[in-house]
C-alpha cells in the first residue's frame, strides 16, 4: 500500500489554520486567566501573572448586599424574566410559522432575520423617549419586557428551526385521535421542543445578563441596577480601577450563568434526538 503524503501547501495551510485558532483561543483565555489570577492576588495589576501572595480580601470586600447580592438579584429578575418571556412568546409565534402556509410567511421571516442583525443602540433614543412619555423609566418590569422584545426576533427564528425538526406526522396522529391543536402543542410538541427552547432561553439569558447599555439608560435608581451596570463602581473618574475587587466581582458575576449552562446541558444531554418519538 502506498502512503498518502500531504503536499507542502496543505501542510502549510494546516499550520496557519491551527495558528489562527490558537491566537483566537488566547484572545478569549487571557482575559479569563487574568480575572481568576487577579481575584486572588494581593497586589493585582493589568498583567496576567501568578499571584505574588494569595488573598481572599477582594471577595470579602465585594461580598456585601449593596455590591453583589442586590445587583445579582436584579439581574436574575430582569434577565431571567426576559428569558422566560422570550421562550414562551417565541414558541407561540414560531409554531404557526412552522406548521402553516401563511400568506406573508416568507416576508415575515425576512423581517425577523433583518431584525436579528439590527443593533439595539440604533433604537435606544426613541425607546428612551417612549419610556419617558409612558412613565416607565426606572421600571425593572418595563426594562425586562424591552429586553425580551429585543431578543424575540432571534428567538422566533431559532424556535422555528427547532419546531421544523419535529415531524408533522406526530401531530396529525394526535389530531386523528381527537386532540385539539392546543393539546397537541402542549402535550406533544412542547416536550419534544424542550431542548430547543432551553437553547433559546440560555442564549437570551447570556445576552441580557451581559447587557450594560440598556439597563444603564432605562434604570436610574442604584438599588434597581443589575450587576452588569453596577460593575462601573470599581472604576474612578480618571480611568483608574480597583483591579482585585473588579476581578473578584467579575468572577462572582460570571458564575451563575456558567452554573446554569452546565446544569441545563447535563439535564438535557441525550434529549436532542427524536428517534424515540418516531418508533412505532
Amino acid at each position: 500500500m502506498r502512503r498518502s503524503i500531504a503536499s507542502p501547501s496543505r501542510a502549510v495551510a494546516s499550520v496557519l489554520v491551527h495558528a489562527v485558532l490558537a491566537a483566537l483561543l488566547a484572545v478569549f483565555l487571557v482575559p479569563l486567566l487574568w480575572m481568576v489570577l487577579a481575584a486572588f492576588d494581593s497586589t493585582p495589576s493589568l498583567r496576567a501573572r501568578p499571584p505574588t501572595s494569595l488573598t481572599l480580601d477582594h471577595f470579602a470586600t465585594v461580598l456585601t448586599p449593596r455590591t453583589v447580592f442586590v445587583p445579582v438579584a436584579n439581574s436574575v429578575l430582569i434577565c431571567g424574566g426576559a428569558a422566560l418571556v422570550t421562550v414562551v412568546a417565541s414558541l407561540l409565534a414560531a409554531y404557526p410559522l412552522s406548521r402553516y402556509n401563511l400568506r406573508f410567511k416568507r416576508p415575515l421571516l425576512y423581517v425577523l432575520l433583518f431584525a436579528t442583525g439590527l443593533p439595539i443602540t440604533v433604537i435606544m433614543v426613541p425607546v428612551y423617549g417612549l419610556f419617558v412619555q409612558a412613565g416607565l423609566l426606572d421600571s425593572r418590569l418595563a426594562t425586562m419586557l424591552f429586553l425580551a422584545t429585543a431578543s424575540l426576533p432571534f428567538g422566533i427564528w431559532l424556535s422555528k428551526n427547532f419546531l421544523d425538526g419535529i415531524p408533522m406526522e406526530l401531530e396529525e396522529a394526535a389530531w386523528v385521535d381527537g386532540a385539539s391543536v392546543w393539546q397537541s402543542l402542549r402535550l406533544l410538541v412542547l416536550p419534544l421542543a424542550v431542548p430547543g427552547m432551553a437553547v433559546v432561553g440560555i442564549f437570551t439569558l447570556v445576552l441580557t445578563w451581559g447587557n450594560f447599555f440598556v439597563p444603564f439608560i432605562l434604570l436610574k435608581s442604584p438599588d434597581r441596577l443589575p450587576a452588569a451596570v453596577r460593575i462601573y463602581q470599581f472604576f474612578d473618574q480618571y480611568g483608574g480601577a480597583r483591579y482585585g475587587e473588579l476581578a473578584a466581582y467579575s468572577l462572582l458575576y460570571t458564575l451563575p450563568v456558567v452554573a446554569l449552562y452546565l446544569a441545563v446541558s447535563r439535564a438535557l444531554s441525550g434529549r436532542f434526538t427524536l428517534g424515540g418519538a418516531m418508533k412505532g
